[in-house]
Parts: C-alpha cells; structure tokens; sequence
C-alpha cells in the first residue's frame, strides 16, 4: 500500500524526459508519473509501430507458408482448408490488437491456433506479448492449454515432413521458449521501473533531509536569538521598571541604570545583527555568532549584579582552559537563562551558581534561588527556554533537572560530558 511519503514523492517526480522513440510505450507508460495518473492509453512510439509491423508481416509469412502447406494436403476437405484460411486472416488482423487486449487475444488464439494451421504464428506472438505484458499465472493458464492440445493437434493434423514425437517436442520447446523470452524481457522492463522509483523515492529523502536540516538550523538559530537576546532584554526591563517606580532615586543612581539600559541596547542590537547576518550569509551555526566559553561567565555574573541581583559564583574547574568548546558554550547558556528566569520570577532573591569539574569528569552545573519575598506578579513568556535547554544538554550528551526545591524555591541541575 502506498504512503503519503510516496504518494508525495510520486506527485513531485518529473516525467519522462528521455527519447521515447526508442522505448516501448508500455515502459514509457510506466516511467512517466503523469500519464500513468491521467489514466490514458499510451500512444505507440516509433519503436512500437516498427515492433507491430514486423509482427504482422512475420503472422503473414507463417499464415502463407501453413496456406502452401494445406494445398498440398490433399487428404483435407476443401471445406476445412477455406475455414482454415479464413481463421488465418481474421487472426493477422487480430495481431493490432494485441496490446490492447493481450491476454484476451491469447486465450481466444487457443481454439483458433488448434482448428487453423495457418494462424500458428499469431498464437506464439499472442503469447509473447501475454508473456510481456501481464503476470505469470495468466501466462501459465494459455501456455498451460496450448501445451495440453499440442499431442492432439498432430495427432489430428500429422505433420508430412516430421515424425510425430519430434513434431510434439518441436513444438513445446518453441512455446516454452517463447514464455521464457517474454518474461526475460517483462523482467527487465520491471526492474527499470523498480531502479526508477528507487531513484524517485532518493530524491524525495534527499530532499527531505536538506528540509529537515534547514528546519534543525533554524531551531537552532532560534534558539541562541532566545540565549542571547532574552538576558539582555530582561535587563533593559529590570532597569526601566526601577527608573518607572522610583522616579525619586539618586541622580547618580538613575545615570548608572541609564548608562546600563544603553548598553544593555546596544550589546543586544549587535548580538542581533551578527545573528542576522548569520542568517544572510548562510553560513554554519558557529560562524559569525557570539560564542560565550566557561571563561565568560565572571563577565555575565557582573553584569547580572550591575542590574541589582545578588549573585555568588562558585566555580570549581579544573583546567577551565581545556573545557570544549561546545561544552562550555552550554554551560554558559544554562547559567544565562537560570539567571534570567531567576530575575523575572524571584527578583531580589540571591541566586548560588555553582560549577564543578575537571578532565575526564562531568561537568556539573547549578544553579539555585530561594523564594521570592512577597507576591511576584506574572511574567509573560512562552516557557520554552528551560525546554531548550534541556534539548542543548541532551544534544550534548548530557541531561538536565530542574523543579522547586523543599523550601519553595528553584533549581536548574545540569550534566555535561567531559571527556
């Protein structure tokens, strides 16, 4: 049963564009999508008409040697040989039909071919084209028939120039030979058609991965917009609601949140336009872009205590020099977005960060937050970023934890690999 991923791949697949002169329309029929779908005959090509013609002229040929045959029988009605020759012609005629109507042509050439010696050859042509066009078991009930009535053929119609058992066996070898060739050359047509939707069903998958790649790149660019630019904003918003709600703050104090806010701004529209232009160049997901490392974590641990919180930072790292790249990138991130999370929904409460480690050892983050004092009013957001992180953790071999902790607070438990 087809799937909608081959339907799919079969609706979007070019038709045949080869020369199709050459090929038999049956082959073309089934190569070219579209009209195997429009459900029209094909129309004979070249090679066809060719095919068609010698096949009439060589049922003519055989039909006028079997009418020279039957006048020099003498021992036959004339009756019987008029009939004989008439079935004949009827039956070269019939040979247009035979792609068509194969296995119709095939079955009722049976009786003929037995009452008329002069339709022989349009029996064993009708019998390749059934061999050619349609499933064996087809093939073996007219093959099968032919075969039973071949000892009573000669037996009714002896053969002057041959002996009776070499004149049986004559015949059965030229018709088994001929169900072998036709479906010698139906195989051949089949595997052409398999190599086809083989390469029809690459192309799909082929393309369907370069989607599914620009679909994991653009997650991921997402993703490290969400990073880099939701601590910056958070910081713009912590700011501007201290200056909103204590318009009678120190001058000095208002200068400093302002001077934060600016270049808050300012590092998070150039974060924004490298990302951009990551974008427009299409280049990987490390060219281009901020690529924070473990070391940059005393730079983003002041600049959360710049915006008021109250931060430790316990870092414990053996050899924080050698830590890879994209495990210390993770780390960073992980600790940017408890931070940010830690400052929208417990403000004022002291955030412990604590991050230990060493070669050939995991690299273990955490970060925690008491509970808020008083009511924290809520904080709009789409909840995606702890869900991204454990997402960056896990495509980075590791795992990460987070929920309330027992006195109502929060925590972010992360693992990395480091070997």
């Amino acid at each position: 049963m087809p799937t909608v991923t081959d339907d799919k791949a079969a609706s979007t697949a070019p038709a045949y564009t080869g020369p199709r002169w050459f090929f038999p329309s049956a082959l073309i029929h089934e190569l070219d999508h579209d009209a195997s779908r429009s459900g029209r005959r094909p129309r004979r090509t070249a090679r066809d008409w060719v095919v068609d013609f010698s096949c009439f002229f060589l049922a003519v040929l055989i039909g006028l040697l079997g009418a020279e045959a039957l006048r020099d029988n003498t021992g036959l009605p004339h009756a019987v040989a008029v009939l004989d020759q008439v079935l004949g012609a009827l039956s070269c005629a019939a040979v247009w039909l035979r792609r068509r109507r194969p296995f119709g042509l095939a079955a009722a050439m049976v009786p003929v071919g037995f009452l008329s010696e002069t339709s022989g050859g349009v029996a064993i042509i009708a019998l390749f084209t059934l061999a050619v066009h349609r499933p064996f078991r087809y093939v073996a009930w007219v093959a099968g028939a032919q075969l039973a009535l071949t000892p009573l053929y000669f037996w009714w119609r002896p053969d002057p120039d041959l002996p009776y058992a070499a004149a049986v066996v004559l015949l059965v070898v030229l018709t088994v030979a001929t169900v072998g060739w036709g479906m010698f050359v139906r195989s051949k047509r089949q595997l052409m058609v398999s190599l086809r939707d083989r390469a029809r069903r690459a192309e799909t998958e082929a393309r369907l991965r370069a989607e599914q790649a620009q679909r994991l790149a653009r997650e991921a660019i997402a993703r490290e917009m969400h990073d880099v630019l939701a601590h910056r904003l958070t910081l713009l918003s912590v700011h501007a609601g201290a200056l909103e709600f204590r318009p009678d703050a120190p001058r000095d104090e208002i200068a400093r949140a302002a001077g934060v806010i600016r270049e808050s701004a300012h590092e998070a529209l150039q974060d924004l336009r490298e990302i951009i232009g990551v974008l427009r160049a299409g280049d990987s997901e490390d060219a281009g872009r901020p690529q924070p490392t473990l070391a940059a974590l005393d730079t983003l641990v002041a600049e959360s205590r710049q915006a008021g919180m109250k931060v430790t930072l316990d870092q414990r790292v053996t050899s924080a020099a050698s830590v890879p790249a994209s495990v210390g990138r993770t780390a960073y991130r992980i600790v940017q977005e408890a931070l940010t999370n830690a400052r929208k929904h417990a403000p004022g409460a002291e955030v412990t960060v604590a991050v230990a480690g060493g070669p050939g050892e995991d690299l273990t983050v955490r970060v925690r937050n008491p509970p808020p004092e008083g009511d924290v009013p809520p904080v709009p957001g789409a909840g995606q970023g702890l869900i991204g992180l454990r997402e960056r953790a896990t495509l980075a071999g590791g795992s990460l934890e987070h929920g309330r902790t027992r006195e109502g607070g929060f925590e972010v438990r992360a693992r990395l690999p480091w070997r």
